[in-house]
This record gives structure tokens, C-alpha cells and sequence, in this order.
């Protein structure tokens, strides 16, 4: 009998303490499930890196499940900052979306106009002589075809004219033809030539003639000078087609290549944008300056482009498809990295370490680091950035439970 009564008391006593341990624990899991359902959530991060971000739950590049971060807990993590909003506005700070998509390769550089070298003509004797005449004075001088260039006295010239004479006055024919050759070979034209045929009498100066229509580039002889056929005495070049030369950074060569468009803007003419395309680029790099020179080729018909005035150059080059960049302001770059300021919202900012890619105009790729979307800075950022670092410091400083 009294073995009922102890196992009814145990069972009765186990009952209660069944009830009050519901009671206990019951609402306040059901309570906790209710909080956890209401907080908001602001992105999912990898436990093990929490710069790996998604907007939705998935596994992380080692394999483990994602956590969600809340809103409520933002503050608490390193390196945020809070700023009251009035304190935001005074700051002047300016945000800007990161934005997923194509970024085209533009290049943005300086560069000059030079003469056409396929149309610049050397001017050189096949002999000794002596510049008895100088019609053209001074670089730059135009000059026309079949004008005269300058008068040169060379006893060779003299000797084989008299030869040639000789050779008409006999029945040689081989003799003629021989002294005929020699005479051309050594720069006579056949105009001259023909005069000898004509008047029998050999001159003691030897005309030279311009063969095209130009400008005298380069004027290295005066009058009365002694020259051989290694001298350069002028030369000549054409104005009708013209050469840009631009610069390329070595860290944007493998940007540009042939056939790519281009546009040049001069100072000479405000306002008005040349078009073209990129028609040769060089195969190396200037070694003091460390760029690679790209020519561009445009037609000068009116002559309003000159030799050695100073370009402004766009090359438009390929597009990078699905990547994601921001204004090249937000970027606070760094001896050993770069950064970014993200806009948490209510006040809230963060400093982010980020991996750039390329820079092409005012954006920046970014390869690593933010998500489209993502708020960044653009104003303010390197005070918002500094006091972030701050923060993070003091907090790693700070005794962890």
C-alpha cells in the first residue's frame, strides 16, 4: 500500500514539474522565434570572411551556410560609425550607387601633330659639291613641284656632262649610251639632260627641283657650304595629311589597337571635335617616359592642322560586360590598398576594403569588395574613413568576453 502511494506522489510531482517547465520556457522560445522573425536582416556574410556578401541565404566559397546580419547588430561590428543626421548634412556628405554592368575601356591622353612621314621627302647630292645657290632660306618655307631648290657646283657633275658631249660628237653609240646612264646615275634629270642634247654646253651649276608640293621641314645647309652625298640638305613634306601622336599609359596598352575610334580636340579650334580612328600603334614603350605611342591619321586639306601643336585624345576602346564599378571619387587608395565608405543607412558608415580593376573615365571597376547596390561614399569619405579605422581600432583594443 504504501508502494502505491510513493509511485502516485512521484508521478504527480514529475507532472508538475513538467508544467512549470513549460510554463518557463514556453513563451519565451515562442517570444525569442517572434524576435528573430521581426528583425530585419541587411545582407548574408560568410562566417569565415565577412567581406564575402549576398542578398539571400547560400553557401559560402568554403562550403558553409551563410549568416544573416541584422540590422540591430550593425553597430556593434567593427568599423561602423553612427553620425547624427544633422551632423550628415553639415558634413556634406554625397552617396552614389554601385552600379553592375559594361564599362568601356575610354583612354584619355595628350598628344601632338607631326608630319605625314610617308609623304616626307630627303633631299641628298650623289656627289661632292658646293651649295652655289640657295633658293628656299628658312624651314618652312612652301614650296611647289618642279620649283627650284638650290644650284650645286661639283666637278664631277661638270666632268661627266663633258663626257657626254664627247660621246655625242662621236659614232659611239655604246659610248653615247654609257655617258647618258652616268649622267642620270649621278642626279641629273632628263630634263637637263635634253639640254645638253640641245644646246651642247655644259653648265657649271646643276639645278635641283622639288619633286612635290610641301613645305620645307628641315633646312640643314647655307649657302656656299661643301656637301656630300651623306648630307642632308633639306627635307620636304606635305601638309594635306597630317599624324597625331598620342601617349598611352603602359598600364592601359593593352587597351588600344588598330582601327579603334578616336577623337582629338586642339585648342586652335575650341569647340570642335575631329574624328578618326586609330591607324598604327607602336611595338615599344618610350623608356624615360614609360608610355606607348599610338599614331592616328587625318586628312588636312584646309592646312588648319599644324605640325606640333598640342591635341587633347579620346580612344574609345572595348567594353568590360558585367562588372561592377563606382565614381572614381569614392576610391580612397592607399599604400597597400584601396577603400570604399558604404553607407549603412540612418547615419551608419563603414569603411571596405575593395580590389579595383581598370579606370576609365570618371568610374572605377571594382573586382572585389561591394555588391551592386551598394551605397559608397563620394563626399566626406576620407573623414568618415579615418574615423571608421578609429573605431575599429579601439574596438579591437576593447577586452572580448
Amino acid at each position: 500500500m504504501n508502494n502505491k502511494i510513493l509511485w502516485a506522489i512521484a508521478c504527480i510531482a514529475t507532472l508538475l514539474a513538467g508544467m512549470l517547465i513549460g510554463r518557463y520556457w514556453g513563451p519565451g522560445e515562442s517570444a525569442t522565434g517572434e524576435a528573430e522573425k521581426g528583425r530585419e536582416i541587411l545582407y548574408w556574410v560568410a562566417p569565415m570572411d565577412p567581406n564575402y556578401r549576398r542578398d539571400e541565404p547560400g553557401k559560402s566559397p568554403m562550403g558553409m551556410d551563410l549568416v544573416p546580419v541584422y540590422a540591430d547588430e550593425v553597430d556593434a561590428q567593427p568599423g561602423v560609425v553612427a553620425i547624427d543626421a544633422t551632423m550628415v548634412n553639415n558634413l556634406g556628405v554625397r552617396t552614389s550607387t554601385a552600379e553592375r554592368g559594361s564599362l568601356s575601356r575610354r583612354i584619355e591622353t595628350v598628344g601632338y601633330i607631326g608630319y605625314d612621314e610617308d609623304t616626307l621627302q630627303h633631299v641628298h647630292t650623289r656627289v661632292d659639291g658646293w651649295i652655289e645657290k640657295l633658293a628656299t632660306k628658312a624651314t618652312g618655307d612652301p614650296v611647289e613641284q618642279g620649283q627650284l631648290l638650290f644650284e650645286l657646283y661639283s666637278p664631277t657633275l661638270v666632268n661627266a656632262q663633258e663626257e657626254y658631249l664627247a660621246a655625242l660628237g662621236s659614232k659611239n653609240s655604246v659610248l653615247r649610251d654609257a655617258s647618258r646612264d652616268r649622267l642620270i646615275a649621278l642626279g641629273v634629270t632628263s630634263g637637263e639632260v635634253q639640254r645638253l642634247e640641245r644646246e651642247r654646253k655644259a653648265r657649271q651649276r646643276v639645278r635641283v627641283y622639288a619633286e612635290n608640293d610641301g613645305v620645307i621641314a628641315h633646312l640643314g645647309v647655307r649657302e656656299g657650304i661643301y656637301v656630300t652625298p651623306s648630307t642632308e640638305i633639306m627635307s620636304v613634306a606635305q601638309l594635306d595629311k597630317v599624324w597625331v601622336l598620342a601617349e598611352v599609359f603602359e598600364r592601359q596598352a593593352a587597351w588600344v589597337r588598330p582601327g579603334q575610334q578616336a577623337t582629338v580636340e586642339l585648342d586652335y579650334l575650341p569647340g570642335e571635335t575631329l574624328s578618326g580612328v586609330v591607324d598604327y600603334v607602336y611595338p615599344e614603350l618610350d623608356p624615360v617616359t614609360r608610355t606607348l605611342k599610338v599614331r592616328l591619321r587625318f586628312d588636312n586639306e584646309t592646312r588648319m592642322l599644324r605640325p606640333n601643336m598640342f591635341a587633347r585624345v579620346v580612344i574609345r576602346g572595348d567594353a568590360i560586360n558585367n562588372i561592377v564599378h563606382v565614381p572614381r571619387e569614392a576610391v580612397i587608395r592607399g599604400g597597400t590598398g584601396s577603400r570604399v565608405v558604404i553607407a549603412l543607412g540612418d547615419g551608419r558608415f563603414r569603411s571596405q576594403s575593395v580590389l579595383v580593376g581598370i579606370e576609365s573615365g570618371d568610374r572605377v571597376a571594382i573586382r572585389r569588395g561591394l555588391e551592386a547596390g551598394d551605397e559608397v561614399v563620394t563626399s566626406a569619405q576620407f573623414l568618415l574613413d579615418s574615423e571608421s579605422n578609429i573605431e575599429s581600432a579601439l574596438q579591437r583594443m576593447e577586452p572580448q568576453p
